[in-house]
């Protein structure tokens, strides 16, 4: 009979005690950080049990919707659409000087590109409602704030994506276009802009998607739109009415979800 194969488990070098020690201290110390931020924001699972009666309170004074009001939340869903669609649009738009600007592969001056790529990222960390706020001191209640902060965080956001994309190009076209005497212009137009194209017009869907989502929720700022409406019913203890605008919300967000997926689908 043949010999069988010896076979002989390779075990791992054991850890040396400081390297144990240090995952330990690192272990509590992440424990540490989350007792002391639940402790500084008031967390408590008795609170939280004591507040479901009155989360419940809640969901029965919601309770049925109000549908009798669907003629006020459709000029509202209209103003709320208008307002993504401009400041999305615009901010496209401004978008595509900063693109160029952005790209190592465009703009080979390190200096501007640092500056600019540095300002692109300023831009976008700061959140839409606080845009939001900010504008709408400056130029009033009403929706005109909200498509100035949108189209804002809309610019940062595509010029990002889409510099990236940019960075990322075949760089045959644009050698091949160079070599035989091309502008930089006549490069960008017939060599990276055809590349580009379609992922910018799916950036653009997508942050038209995102944005509808968030100028519901503008009008919390006195931006206008749907949200101002749900804030007036909130304020004034309408819940039947607020929860129609809930329901109605959640419908518009699901159906402009499903056509943006699919467009953006056909693009890529």
């Amino acid at each position: 009979m043949g010999r069988g194969i010896e076979t002989k488990e390779i075990s791992a070098p054991p850890q040396s005690s400081l390297r144990k020690g240090l995952k330990t201290a690192a272990v509590l110390l992440i424990a540490a950080f989350y007792v002391f931020c639940a402790k500084q924001t008031g967390f408590s699972f008795r609170l939280l049990w004591e507040g479901i009666p009155s989360f419940l309170k809640l969901m029965k004074d919601m309770t049925p919707p109000n549908w009798s009001i669907y003629p006020r939340i459709i000029p509202a869903f209209i103003e709320t659409i208008q307002i993504a669609v401009l400041g999305t649009t615009a901010g496209a738009v401004l978008a595509i000087p900063l693109i160029a600007l952005s790209s190592n592969n465009i703009n080979t001056n390190k200096i501007s590109y640092f500056i600019f790529k540095a300002l692109m990222n300023l831009i976008r960390t700061i959140p839409e409602l606080l845009y939001a706020a900010v504008l709408v001191s400056a130029v009033g209640f009403g929706p005109f704030g909200g498509v100035l902060a949108l189209a804002v965080f809309s610019l940062a956001i595509i010029a990002k994506l889409t510099s990236e994309s940019v960075e990322a190009i075949d760089p045959g076209p644009p050698e091949a276009l160079a070599a035989c005497g091309a502008t930089k212009a006549e490069n960008i137009m017939y060599a990276v802009v055809p590349q580009v194209l379609p992922v910018y017009v799916s950036y653009f869907l997508y942050v038209l998607e995102i944005n509808i989502r968030v100028s519901t929720v503008l009008g919390l700022v006195g931006a206008g739109g749907i949200g101002q409406l749900l804030k007036t019913y909130l304020d004034l203890f309408r819940y039947q009415n607020a929860s129609t605008v809930i329901i109605a919300t959640f419908l518009l967000v699901v159906i402009i979800d499903q056509l943006s997926v699919r467009l953006r689908a056909r693009l890529i």
